[in-house]
């Protein structure tokens, strides 16, 4: 159970990232629809905040 998708938990917010930087879809990461929106968010606001890359180096 997730409680909220934080934008500054990198650690967590890498699981659901690629190697090249693309966020994982919903059939492989095994959310549903309303926490991997959640997710898609706080990811993109990471990156938007440059805690995290676009792509990968």
């Amino acid at each position: 159970k997730v409680e909220h998708i934080d934008y500054k938990d990198l650690f967590k917010l890498r699981r659901y990232i690629t190697e090249r930087g693309k966020i994982l879809p919903r059939r492989i990461t095994g959310n549903c629809a309303n926490h991997q929106r959640q997710l898609t968010v706080a990811i993109k606001r990471a990156r938007f905040m440059a805690l995290l890359p676009y792509t990968s180096e």
